[in-house]
């Protein structure tokens, strides 16, 4: 534990977050086509997965799909009561879903407490059913666990991150039981890629993923866009 913590804190220095100001039209379909490897669910059952919500999904998922040793990101929804749920019902405030993402990813190139780094390092886990110009419930920050290790791992990183004084506001993260994940629309499936002109995309995933990119180089995949 003690090596544990003071990898963790060592790790504290090199995280900052971003995120720009501009309003993000909910309803706008995929308009543009960019041809992105998918892999289905039996594709990816040799991998390990893990769930977190950090504000839009779009921004989560392409933050992710950037770092080494994960395989495939799954946009969606979690953290609430209701049975699939939809974008409308969610995006718009009528569900206890959060905006979701589900990451396959291989444990011996990455490990669980690498993407609990990742997590809390490319957002504002201090800003209350916000992030950027996002607001409301299914904003929220949550670290999902599905075991009393994972759920450890969260809490001692949480705890370091306090106590290292970074910021000036209490994290205000949930960490909560895994339950169940409703993939969201194909549309929004890898949105930030196939859609780099959209104005939400322009003005704040992708400000928000070069950001990430910045702050953490020895995580990206080689060919990370």
């Amino acid at each position: 534990m003690k090596y544990l913590k003071l990898g963790i804190l060592l790790a504290i220095a090199m995280f900052t977050t971003s995120c720009e100001s501009k309003i993000k039209n909910k309803t706008e379909p995929a308009k543009e086509v960019v041809l992105v490897e998918k892999y289905s669910k039996q594709d990816l059952q040799d991998y390990e997965t893990a769930y977190f919500a950090s504000g839009c999904f779009w921004c989560v998922e392409a933050i992710f799909e950037s770092v080494k040793g994960v395989k495939e990101v799954i946009s969606g929804y979690s953290g609430g009561t209701e049975e699939n749920p939809t974008y409308e019902q969610v995006g718009y405030g009528k569900t206890s879903h959060a905006e979701a993402v589900e990451v396959y990813y291989n444990p011996k190139e990455i490990s669980y407490f690498e993407l609990v780094q990742v997590f809390f390092g490319s957002h504002d886990p201090t800003s209350l059913n916000q992030q950027g110009p996002d607001r409301g419930t299914q904003y929220r920050s949550i670290a999902f666990y599905k075991n009393p290790e994972e759920k450890k791992i969260i809490e001692t990183y949480m705890a370091a991150l306090e106590e290292s004084g970074r910021y000036q506001d209490p994290i205000v993260t949930e960490v909560t039981a895994f339950t169940k994940f409703y993939d969201a629309e194909d549309y929004h499936q890898d949105y930030e890629r196939k859609n780099p002109n959209n104005s939400y995309v322009r003005n704040v995933s992708i400000p928000r993923l070069n950001q990430f990119k910045k702050n953490f180089p020895d995580y990206l995949k080689e060919e990370a866009h």
